[in-house]
């Protein structure tokens, strides 16, 4: 029987073959070829709703969404960048998961986890459209929509009973909408802080996983698990409003201080001062400032041919940082021509004041700080009386001195602020004037700002040729009470850079309400300007009490 299968078999291939061949040389010579339609090419316009939303998903965001700007450039930068973006990003994927592997070392039977190839391939991700978003606070906010259809190599290794498995990740695919915010924005490359991350909405992921060379999502069930606890788990650590934050500078060295109290200064007298004029007098003065400030020093009135003045003068001085400040004492001896002599100077460092308590100092007058290396200056200058006192503002106390109460004398008249007392006390008024837009004058685009209050006047810088300035300055104004029911003034101005008449131009003007601001303690808004087309201006306000 076998015999006969086997004959049968060879004579069905020999007549079948040639048969086949027949056949087909037959078909090959009478049949006729098909006509290939030509394709037809339809505007958008002439096609119907499902035709169109069939094409939405490839159709970039710029095209769809007029927020979204075209970054064709950013997508060339990323190009050029992505195979040292892609060693980058390994090393940060594997230093991050040693730790997390370690863990599982040991346990259900598994004697080692680790990379056998880690790869984010040659296809770097493509950005589809940019939106920028406009915010009042100190930082840049980006949204980009990502999508990544990547080639990459990954494949882990686990090493389990002495058998080696391999897990392979394929066909990896990323669709998400991060917003990305650079804060705060600092004067120091890269000119920002930090860099904040959250997802808009659940990202898509879409990818295949081989396990010794089958693929397991091809189990049925399986892959929309896998899909729906991805986007759980993603969304609960980096959907907003939670967030990723990457440090890129270090806080302590970009940071920019902010005060945290005021020091008042009393200078009572001065005794036994050096004699400079001819007349064997001096006409002595005194100036006062603190270390890393950069405002003008304070200055006493002058006492004519006096070598004991007595002044009982009182200034306040901003502090920002009472552990390193230092208040600085120059007394002079006025002359009406020429330098002012030099008389004496003493230093009294912040940090060796106690909050709300008056502390009276009696100084030897020194040349100068340096005393040991010029031992031979030992002639006596005089001394200076001055009474001290450092108020932290409110949220600076509580930081110092916690819960604990009675920490000022009576004498002082610095005692600890009650809640009663927030809408009555002194404090400081800052203005950030940070920028405005749409600003333009007739005859020259230079703006600059000017911002008036209880008779004073501060000026920002002059920006040339733009309608758009940031200024990003801050004034400060002390006062003895709360500015209730008081406006601030902000002109802006323009002015030509060379000689002519009519230099200056005005651009306009607003008045904005202080009480809010006592109230709330800060406002961050952007104003209209009054007598402009179109004028914004932006600006911050915050009144801190002590």
């Amino acid at each position: 029987m076998g015999l006969l299968s086997s004959l049968l078999g060879i004579i069905g291939f020999g007549i079948g073959v040639p048969f086949g061949l027949l056949v087909g040389f037959f078909l090959f010579i009478y049949s006729k070829p098909k006509t290939v339609m030509e394709p037809i090419h339809r505007p958008l316009y002439e096609l119907d709703n499902s035709s169109l939303l069939a094409l939405l998903p490839d159709i970039p965001l710029w095209v769809k969404c007029p927020d979204y700007d075209r970054v064709d450039w950013l997508n060339k930068f990323v190009t050029y960048m992505w195979p040292y973006l892609d060693k980058a990003v390994c090393a940060r994927i594997r230093s991050m998961t040693e730790p997390i592997f370690a863990e599982y070392i040991g346990k259900f039977q598994i004697e080692a986890i680790e990379f056998d190839n880690l790869s984010l391939g040659t296809l770097p991700p493509e950005i589809h459209g940019l939106k920028v978003c406009e915010t009042n606070g100190n930082e840049l906010v980006m949204e980009p929509a990502v999508r990544w259809a990547g080639n990459p190599n990954i494949v882990l290794v686990l090493k389990l009973l002495s058998l080696r498995i391999t897990l392979q990740l394929v066909d990896l695919q990323i669709f998400a909408a991060p917003r990305i915010t650079l804060k705060p924005l600092v004067p120091t490359l890269p000119c920002f802080a930090a860099v904040v991350v959250s997802l808009l909405e659940k990202p898509e992921v879409d990818f295949g996983m081989s396990i010794l060379g089958g693929d397991i999502m091809a189990i049925p069930g399986l892959y929309q698990f896998v899909q729906k606890t991805i986007k759980k788990q993603v969304a609960s650590l980096y959907l907003w409003p939670q967030t990723l934050e990457i440090p890129i500078l270090d806080a302590a060295t970009v940071a920019v201080k902010k005060p945290v109290g005021i020091l008042h200064v009393k200078i009572v007298r001065a005794q036994k001062l050096l004699k400079k004029d001819i007349l064997g007098t001096s006409d002595p003065y005194v100036k006062v400032y603190l270390t890393g400030e950069s405002l003008p020093a304070k200055k006493t009135t002058i006492k004519k041919r006096n070598l004991n003045p007595e002044w009982n003068e009182k200034f306040k001085l901003i502090v920002k940082d009472p552990q390193s400040q230092v208040l600085h004492l120059q007394v002079y001896d006025w002359d009406k021509v020429g330098t002012h002599d030099h008389l004496g100077m003493q230093l009294v460092p912040l940090k060796t004041l106690t909050p709300y308590e008056t502390t009276e100092f009696n100084l030897d007058l020194m040349k100068h700080t340096n005393i040991i290396n010029d031992p031979q200056d030992k002639k006596k200058r005089g001394n200076i009386v001055v009474e001290l006192t450092y108020a932290p503002f409110r949220e600076e106390s509580i930081k110092i001195d916690g819960p604990q109460d009675g920490y000022g004398r009576k004498e002082s008249g610095f005692d600890r602020p009650s809640d009663s007392e927030v809408f009555s006390g002194a404090g400081l008024l800052s203005v950030m004037v940070q920028g405005a837009e749409d600003v333009e004058g007739e005859r020259h685009n230079n703006p600059y700002a000017v911002v008036l209050f209880r008779g004073e006047t501060k000026k920002t810088k002059m920006i040339k040729r733009t309608r758009d300035p940031l200024w990003n300055e801050e004034f400060q104004f002390m006062l003895e009470e709360p500015p209730l029911n008081e406006k601030i003034h902000v002109d802006v101005m323009s002015k030509r850079t060379g000689i002519s008449f009519r230099s200056k131009e005005f651009l306009g003007y607003v008045d904005i309400n202080l009480t809010d601001v006592v109230h709330n303690g800060r406002i961050n808004q952007k104003y209209h300007l009054i007598n402009s087309k179109n004028g914004v201006i932006h600006i911050e306000i915050t009144w801190t009490t002590v």
